[in-house]
């Protein structure tokens, strides 16, 4: 019995600690680099990013994505625990469990955050602007 809450218990912290890194991805909000020169509109750059970062977010919103892969991965990390604690190898399972839920985070936030900065930059484009990047 003992050796089952150590295995949940371990559970928990890989969760925890695997959800932390997974939620914070997003903290640095993205910014289309502008070129403002010969840009008939270049007073309204920081306008246009403003009004489109809220359009782009219609796109693909890297922080609510993130948060939901957070949540996703995290469950999927305590099933993987579950398991392999009543089969007897509670190790192994939380391994499998916490990679298995990083990668899907990974992918999940990785997609929204291109369709947002895709989205971004096309309209800032569409706006008259010199996107670099």
């Amino acid at each position: 019995m003992i050796g089952k809450r150590y295995a949940v218990f371990f559970a928990l912290m890989i969760v925890l600690i695997g959800c932390d890194g997974c939620a914070n991805t997003s903290n640095n909000v993205w910014k289309p680099v502008v070129d403002p020169y010969n840009d008939p509109n270049a007073a309204r750059i920081t306008q246009d990013e403003h009004e489109c970062a809220v359009l782009a977010k219609q796109a693909g919103d890297p922080e609510a994505s993130s948060s939901n892969s957070a949540v996703a991965g995290g469950l999927t990390r305590v099933a993987g625990a579950a398991v392999s604690a009543v089969i007897g190898n509670p190790v192994a399972g939380a391994v499998i469990g916490a990679a298995s839920g990083g990668v899907g985070a990974a992918a999940s936030g990785s997609g929204a955050e291109t369709d947002y900065r895709n989205a971004l930059s096309n309209c800032m484009r569409q706006r008259g602007h010199k996107v670099i990047n």
